[in-house]
């Protein structure tokens, strides 16, 4: 389990750089709601701690339990779905001593976990393109996809989705059938957008069609694009430099951030963009970036596909997610709530994207020798 690892390997880059970013998004959170604050720093050391611990255990080791993980997985799902606290008509939630633990935050993870052993047997085999084996990874995924969209949790899934599909493409999927999908699901795309603005559908609920139309036609849909407008001039009033992470303490001065709703978890840039500014902003975006660049190198540099996937897939999770967080904050996408990683508050999220982080770590002190 434990290997002799050379220290000068350690990516010592990349742990900085998580934690610069969940000890600032304390600060934020802070600002946004101090109520929230000691249960986030408590969060941002059990990540730091399991980062380090998981970043010395071969990476081999862990990615032997991927059945157990699936099961797990799914079986968590399954009983949320059945025994979960339901708020806002989504049962998405277990409620354990006033902590709620999200088990699809989990399900990113450990299905990136899966998944890359079971496309590496493939690639091993050379079996990425067969039916089998493309068939195979569609029911594997379909299994916690067809759990999560019960819930609803429609931004998770877009995520999971989008990092599959990255994860499987990078195994060798052939340009003809990607070609060939692409081909169904683009017509299959305008039907769908259709059949939602039937009175009597039956896919989607009510607010999650409203908040897809309320995008396309928003001139129709004042009440709903209110929070993404809320957010949009907060993240505006800070301009270039910001108001920095002082709470309004004058009962005249109102910060913008308190018109916008769960500003604490899905629109934390609103918060970001005020605090911090145009140039903060970018600096955070840019922390970001070189997050994913680095769990990016560490696949390229990895001893093996699993490694490769891995690392790879958790640099997806990370730059999907924080792209769909940005740009529902900004308006450039459909208002769905999805946390910004390592800095919205949300202690399944934290520590879900810490799991990768710190396999990510032990991948770079495996690097394969040039």
């Amino acid at each position: 389990m434990f290997k002799k690892y050379n220290i000068k390997y350690y990516n010592f880059i990349l742990l900085f750089l998580v934690i610069a970013l969940m000890v600032l998004g304390v600060f934020v959170i802070d600002k946004v709601d101090d109520e929230y604050t000691l249960r986030q720093a408590i969060g941002v050391g059990m990540a730091v701690v399991i980062m380090v611990v998981l970043s010395l255990i071969d990476y081999h080791f862990i990615a032997k339990f991927y059945a157990p993980f699936y099961l797990v997985s799914t079986v968590l799902l399954i009983a949320v779905a059945i025994a979960g606290k339901s708020v806002n008509n989504a049962r998405r939630w277990f409620v354990i001593a006033k902590i709620r633990f999200q088990p699809s935050e989990l399900t990113k993870v450990l299905m990136i976990i899966f998944m890359a052993v079971y496309l590496s047997d493939l690639m091993e085999d050379k079996k990425v393109n067969t039916f089998r084996g493309i068939m195979g990874y569609a029911i594997f995924y379909a299994i916690p996809a067809v759990l999560i969209f019960i819930e609803p949790d429609l931004s998770t899934l877009i995520c999971i989705t989008l990092v599959l599909v990255t994860m499987i493409y990078l195994a060798g999927l052939s340009y003809k059938f990607i070609i060939t999908v692409l081909l169904i699901i683009i017509p299959l795309f305008s039907v769908f957008i259709w059949y939602i603005q039937k009175p009597d559908q039956k896919l989607l609920y009510e607010h999650q069609v409203t908040r897809i139309l309320s995008f396309i036609y928003p001139s129709e849909y004042d009440d709903e694009t209110m929070q993404q407008e809320n957010s949009v001039m907060a993240i505006g009033s800070g301009q270039l430099t910001g108001k920095g992470l002082l709470r309004e303490k004058d009962a005249n001065k109102t910060s913008e951030t308190n018109f916008v709703s769960e500003q604490q978890t899905d629109f934390i840039f609103s918060a970001v963009g005020e605090s911090f500014g145009f140039f903060g902003s970018v600096i955070i975006i840019g922390i970001i970036l070189l997050i994913v660049l680095q769990c990016i190198r560490a696949g390229r540099r990895a001893r093996d596909d699993v490694g490769m996937l891995i690392a790879m897939g958790t640099a997806c999770l990370i730059g999907y997610q924080s792209f769909i967080n940005i740009g529902v904050a900004t308006m450039l996408l459909p208002n769905t709530g999805i946390p910004l990683p390592f800095i919205s508050y949300g202690l399944s999220s934290l520590l879900s994207s810490s799991i990768g982080i710190g396999l990510v770590m032990n991948i770079s002190l495996q690097r394969r020798r040039y």
